[in-house]
């Protein structure tokens, strides 16, 4: 049978929506054969929930393919509301022992599996080679391409050992950037071939179902952003590298799209250039957006913009990634302990790093990114779950004096918590303060470890924000 066009752009295209259950119309659409639709943590209440609805989702359609972004770490989907029980990518990066990065992702696995979850959004493969970057850091397994290559196979092989699709991610590399893509259009003036590159040719070799497009511009390969360049989508990726899996694009709302072509040529465009699953919906969650981009895909056709013969290579391969999911038959299962036992190994610490009974706990905060939300962090629950009385502060900018917070600490073991203090010049002169007139107080890093204060003799690196880093960090502050 001919599968209209109309039928083949609905197959293509991957949209969030809102709440615990699926609307009508998501339901209705997967019947018709819409191609997925990627869940947030808007999503996700329990895993009973959570496995209802997409058991429900796929009894409209077995072929639709059902995605979330579940990195571990700072980016969780499934436990937004508690904080990760696996450590991101930076802390197994940090101890580099494939074997274990392996087991902790398989167990995750187990967990996406369990919950009905075809497609994870990950892993971040990019190479964090500008430790100001906004949007990766912790996201990524560290700064060199050989250890992130190794590692992103090793998360590749434990993901898909559960049967669990994985997708290798921003292509061609986001490590440079200084930008975050959800916000601005950043340019990476390096060469991906320079290093970028390795880790997406590692996960290929190992496997990999899905590679992701960033939406960045790369001088060195095209005058356009890579997720809508044939150069790098087509050139590249399929070509150069050989992959032929599934290409998602990131999500088109983000600004680098939809502030320039805008999200419905952006999709056009994307699949031109490559792309066969087009990602919409962390903003725009109801149904007007997936109608009008069907319409645009459709218009685009027509007008001899874009080829039949492309379209229907794109959804095939959404059909060939689904057939794969659906011949999986893992034995994979959970692993309740691997995540912390994981953040033990990641975590460095140094000096006098004891506290007794009754810390003050300083907290310092900033706006999370886009890609991480909102998901509780810190060091100050574990610490109270430890038997400690915790007296815990927060702030989101620097107080007009510290006699306060120093008062309340007199006497006590003060504690100051921090997530990339490189990136934010008021928490570093904060610290700084706090440290000339309490040199005991112990700092830790829960971000990016790019800056450690001279002062700080007493230090925790956790290298990640997850609610298992945190417990890791509790246990030694307390001596457990």
């Amino acid at each position: 049978m001919v599968e209209s066009v109309e039928r083949l752009a609905d197959r293509c295209l991957l949209p969030g929506f809102a709440g615990t259950q699926a609307p009508a119309w998501v339901l209705r659409r997967a019947a018709a054969g819409l191609g997925g639709v990627c869940l947030y943590a808007r999503n996700v209440a329990l895993p009973a929930q959570l496995a209802a609805l997409n058991a429900r989702l796929h009894a409209e359609n077995p072929g639709l393919v059902i995605a979330i972004d579940e990195e571990g770490g700072d980016v969780t989907r499934l436990e937004a509301a508690t904080g990760s029980s696996y450590p991101g990518n930076l802390a197994l990066g940090a101890v580099d022992d494939i074997a274990l990065t392996r087991s902790v992702v398989r167990s995750m696995g187990a967990d996406l599996a369990a919950a009905g979850i075809d497609l994870d959004l990950a892993p971040v493969a990019d190479v964090n080679s500008n430790p100001i970057n906004p949007v990766i850091g912790v996201r990524a397994f560290g700064a060199q391409p050989a250890l992130v290559a190794r590692q992103t196979a090793a998360w590749v092989e434990g993901l898909q050992d559960a049967g669990v699709a994985a997708c290798a991610k921003h292509f061609p590399g986001h490590g440079a950037t200084s930008l975050d893509s959800h916000l601005d259009l950043p340019v990476v003036d390096e060469d991906p071939h320079d290093g970028a590159l390795e880790p997406f040719r590692a996960a290929i070799a190992a496997g990999v179902r899905a590679v992701m497009s960033a939406h960045i511009v790369v001088p060195s390969i095209d005058a356009v952003p890579a997720t809508i360049s044939p150069k790098v989508m087509t050139g590249i990726l399929r070509s150069e590298l050989g992959f032929a899996g599934l290409a998602v694009s990131d999500g088109l709302e983000m600004r680098a799209i939809a502030g320039g072509v805008g999200i419905l040529e952006g999709g056009v465009l994307a699949l031109a250039a490559g792309c066969d699953l087009l990602c919409i919906g962390g903003g725009l969650a109801g149904e007007d957006i997936t109608i009008d981009l069907r319409d645009a895909i459709v218009a685009a056709v027509k007008a001899g913009r874009l080829s039949e013969a492309r379209l229907a290579e794109a959804a095939a391969r959404v059909d060939g990634l689904a057939e794969w999911r659906s011949a999986q038959a893992s034995t994979a299962t959970r692993d309740p302990g691997i995540g912390l036992a994981a953040a033990r190994r990641a975590l460095h610490a140094e000096g006098s790093v004891r506290i007794d009974g009754k810390p003050v706990v300083v907290q310092l905060s900033s706006s999370p990114s886009q890609a991480a939300g909102v998901v509780p962090w810190g060091v100050a629950a574990p610490l109270a779950d430890g038997g400690a009385r915790v007296t815990a502060i927060e702030l989101d900018r620097a107080p007009s004096t510290l006699d306060g917070v120093l008062g309340e600490a007199a006497g006590r073991s003060l504690v100051l918590v921090v997530r990339n203090l490189h990136r934010h010049p008021w928490m570093a002169a904060l610290v700084e303060a706090v440290l000339a007139r309490r040199p005991d107080a112990i700092l830790i890093e829960m971000g990016l470890p790019a800056c450690r204060p001279a002062a700080a003799a007493a230090y925790i690196a956790t290298h990640g924000a997850a609610r298992v880093n945190g417990a890791a960090a509790a246990e030694v502050l307390l001596g457990t």
